[in-house]
């Protein structure tokens, strides 16, 4: 099997159920962005984690890909690879397990650190800017309300882990100074 189809030769890609759309259409916009976050998490993968963070961030690559099953799932009656609640819950947890070992926040903290860190954070904007189009998407068309969730879930908790990366490297979080 060749890599390259045709298909996508005329601007337009296919969607599940096969419905063809522009490649600049929001949806398909909206899961490659979803895409460039997971780019960015096996960039951080290929660094060396500790095992509680490399399963983690791991099974959230995996998740993304059912974002964008979910994503280019236009048909509201086909349940196939939907993120669900207990995705959510999984992050809430991670994160509560995280924060645990790291001390309040009592200012704003500016990207950096540690390498790995940083790439973190990089990652957690990444997944903003894909969570922001995603609410764009979902004000023009049916979008699971769980992907907004666990997006905006993603985000809180790799910003948990850029500061236990630090933390465990014995690095100061860098605070914004006005």
């Amino acid at each position: 099997m060749k890599i390259y189809t045709k298909t996508g030769d005329d601007g337009t890609t296919g969607l599940i159920g096969n419905k063809r759309v522009k490649k600049s259409n929001p949806r398909i916009v909206s899961y490659g962005m979803v895409d460039e976050l997971n780019a960015s998490i096996g960039i951080i993968l290929s660094s060396k984690l500790g095992k509680d963070i490399r399963a983690m961030l791991t099974k959230i690559q995996n998740d993304l890909f059912v974002i964008g099953a979910d994503l280019a799932n236009t048909n509201p009656e086909n349940k196939s690879n939907r993120v669900t609640s207990e995705m959510v819950s999984y992050l809430e947890k991670e994160i509560d397990r995280l924060e645990e070992k790291l001390s309040p926040i009592t200012y704003f903290i500016l990207p950096g650190g540690d390498l790995i860190a940083s790439h973190v954070h990089l990652a957690r904007a990444i997944c903003r800017r894909a969570e922001t189009n995603m609410v764009h998407l979902a004000e023009s068309e049916n979008v699971n309300n769980e992907c907004l969730i666990y997006m905006n879930r993603l985000s809180d908790l790799l910003f948990v882990v850029a500061r236990t990366i630090n933390k465990r490297k014995k690095i100061s979080d860098v605070a914004w100074k006005k």
